[in-house]
């Protein structure tokens, strides 16, 4: 008789119910602040007289910074501990917020974005790090699955907040205007955040284990091809309605709200799915890509924009359905104490490829034409794919340094 490889439900209990509530606000306040400069980039190109390669360079510079942290960010809440390092990273991201709106050049626009994206990238180590110390391991995906699901909601948010707030005051007070929802966040964090369910172990020498494995850097290969996707529709989508299809601000954001809506309930589902199968993740993830390849070529050759935006979604819907399989096998497998240098590691991998495509597919759209631009994420498949198949299923091997 074949084993059931599924595991039963763990529901959530108030220590990690609460955890999760206060960290989806943050998150989603986190990407409001990042997703903000995407809607603003017509009227911030304008003003400096920007092409699309160097509207490119200004996400960029974000994704450029957010990676180069990410490892930082893991090793700090790994030693100093994961609270403190996230209400740092709440204040300094909401001051470089409200100073992207004060700045006088382009020079000086790259400059605010990169230490912006600097402040946010140590973040996501620490948060997760943070649940982890306060869920048991077979409902951590679940609980990070909800958390996670805030990005979704954040780029549905961030239209609703920004398309006003850029036509009341202009993009340079919409930042300043965003930048105070950080200040909430702070507050919150610091007086109903749970303790965690026990004393944590600060490591040193355990986390350079974790940052030296191959098998984790192919955890981060794996994050990367997702990423590709994922932040090349993100960054791009929103400038195409309004400057190729010839929509308002507020009909594209309406348009990109609706991958957000349905992602959100993708990576909700990924996580329940990833602890029911015990962290099987090519289970989930090698359908779900077959899917996203053929729902990104043909909303690529949409005409009608309605269709466009009906394979936006799709292509969206099952790319997030990917995201915490990604993650389940390193978060399911290694200690509370290690979980921030593993997270940080794997959002590494996903945030250089938000590094990258910015400007690659900028320079796409002008060699060649957008629809070029979009079939090249079709790359961040084939690299997911590859990774998936590289990497063990349900339980980590012993970390080594070269094994």
């Amino acid at each position: 008789m074949r084993e059931d490889v599924r595991a039963p439900k763990q529901p959530l209990d108030r220590t990690a119910r609460t955890t999760v509530l206060l960290l989806f606000a943050a998150w989603t306040v986190d990407y409001v602040d990042r997703l903000l400069v995407n809607l603003a980039l017509p009227d911030i190109g304008a003003e400096f007289g920007l092409d699309h390669t160097q509207q490119g360079l200004v996400l960029s510079a974000f994704f450029l910074a957010y990676a180069v942290f990410q490892i930082p960010g893991g090793l700090l809440a790994d030693r100093f501990g994961a609270v403190r390092v996230m209400l740092a990273a709440v204040l300094l991201w909401s001051a470089f917020t409200a100073l992207t709106g004060l700045v006088g050049s382009f020079v000086l626009l790259l400059a605010v974005r990169f230490l912006f994206g600097a402040a946010e990238g140590v973040f996501p180590g620490a948060s997760i790090k943070a649940l982890s110390e306060r869920t048991e391991p077979a409902q951590r995906m679940t609980a990070n699955g909800w958390m996670q699901s805030s990005n979704a909601f954040g780029v549905l948010l961030a239209p609703a907040i920004a398309a006003p707030l850029i036509a009341w005051w202009g993009w340079r007070g919409a930042f300043a205007g965003v930048a105070v929802l950080g200040i909430f966040v702070f507050l919150a964090l610091r007086k109903w955040l749970p303790a965690p369910r026990t004393a944590v172990e600060r490591v040193d020498s355990r986390s350079r284990d974790v940052l030296l494995s191959p098998v984790m850097w192919r955890f981060a290969l794996m994050f990367f091809g997702y990423d590709v996707i994922v932040w090349g529709l993100s960054s791009w989508v929103p400038s195409y309605l309004q400057t190729e299809r010839g929509l308002t601000l507020t009909e594209a954001g309406a348009i990109t709200a609706l991958p957000a809506v349905f992602g959100g309930i993708a990576v909700v589902l990924g996580g329940r799915w990833s602890d029911r199968l015990r962290g099987r993740h090519r289970v989930i993830i090698l359908p779900a890509m077959a899917a996203t390849a053929i729902c990104l070529v043909v909303m690529a050759h949409s005409e009608p924009t309605a269709l466009f935006a009906v394979f936006l979604t799709l292509s969206g819907m099952f790319a997030a359905l990917c995201y915490m399989p990604i993650f389940a096998v390193p978060l399911r497998s290694l200690p509370a104490e290690l979980a921030g240098a593993g997270a940080g590691l794997i959002i590494f991998g996903g945030q250089a490829a938000g590094m990258v495509i910015p400007v690659v597919m900028g320079a796409l759209v002008d060699g060649f034409s957008y629809r070029v631009a979009f079939l090249s994420l079709l790359a961040g498949v084939v690299i997911t794919v590859l990774a998936a198949l590289a990497t063990p299923q349900g339980f980590l091997p012993r970390l080594r340094r070269g094994g």
